[in-house]
């Protein structure tokens, strides 16, 4: 691959070349930080776990220089931390079996530029070279802006690969700000209920993140088990833990398609599904 971003790095844990890993890859999570793929991507990466047949890629977008820290992480400098969020990356992708793993290293503020092109570029090569299925993304109503600008700059590129080489499907999935309001026949439900151990350790391997400051080992296992409870009122559990996603294929298949207009359609659904029950609860309609 060709890529413009001049700290480029592409680790491959089982130690084989970059060709072969982008060459056998079947599912690829973008995420913004080093720890955004083993949240919103865990379906992906499940999918493919000791699988000889699919292959999870995942590309983390910036460099992570800004997370925030406390206690033994507190003193560490920008520099320091993005070394060590990198290395805690690579050892996610050795525990889960990761095909390959690309560190882009942008900025933060380099990708919440629309104008940005080799933000676009970047990613549109990978595409090209891996030719994904499924592509996992951030979905659209995250609340974090550097997770929907890389969202929206996984958008551009994936619009402008040729219909032939597009995934199949195109999906955004929860890290801040979960999609339980979307109403269900909106909901893309992923069953994660296998290898609880994996989903546990591979949040948890973000040392710098976890004990700097945010369990997002507990919250991350916490939100799919309570996705899974609450997903049917009348029926028993059929799954120990669930993931939501936004189905962005059609942003991709129709580059007409206005990703707020988009996004604004879930929100459309979501009021009217409201006014629909406490009508009914009224007497109204």
């Amino acid at each position: 691959m060709k890529l413009a971003g001049r700290e480029v790095e592409f680790y491959v844990p089982d130690g084989g070349g970059e060709a072969q890993a982008l060459m056998r890859t079947t599912h690829l999570g973008i995420g913004t930080h080093q720890d955004d793929l083993e949240i919103m991507a865990f379906h992906g990466i499940l999918e493919c776990f000791q699988s000889s047949t699919k292959w999870f890629m995942g590309v983390t977008v910036t460099d992570g220089a800004g997370s925030a820290r406390t206690g033994s992480y507190a003193s560490t400098t920008n520099g320091e931390m993005m070394d060590i969020r990198r290395e805690e990356a690579k050892k996610a992708a050795h525990v889960g079996e990761y095909s390959g793993l690309v560190f882009l290293n942008y900025p933060s503020s380099a990708v919440k530029n629309p104008g940005n092109a080799q933000v676009v570029a970047d990613l549109k090569e990978i595409l090209l070279s891996a030719r994904p299925k499924t592509v996992y993304l951030h979905n659209l109503a995250d609340k974090h802006d550097t997770h929907v600008a890389t969202a929206l700059r996984s958008i551009a590129a994936l619009r402008e690969l040729p219909a032939e080489k597009r995934p199949e499907k195109v999906l955004g999935c929860e890290v801040w700000k979960d999609l339980d309001w979307t109403v269900d026949a909106d909901k893309v439900v992923m069953d994660v209920s296998a290898h609880d151990n994996l989903a546990m350790a591979l949040v948890a391997i973000h040392d710098s993140q976890v004990v700097g400051g945010k369990r997002y080992d507990l919250a991350t296992i916490g939100r799919r088990r309570a996705n899974a409870t609450y997903f049917a009122s009348h029926d028993t559990d059929t799954a120990s833990s669930l993931i939501y996603a936004m189905d962005l294929t059609p942003l991709v298949s129709d580059p007409k398609l206005d990703p707020v207009e988009y996004v604004m359609g879930y929100v459309k659904r979501f009021e009217e599904e409201i006014r629909k029950r406490i009508g009914a609860g009224l007497g109204g309609k």
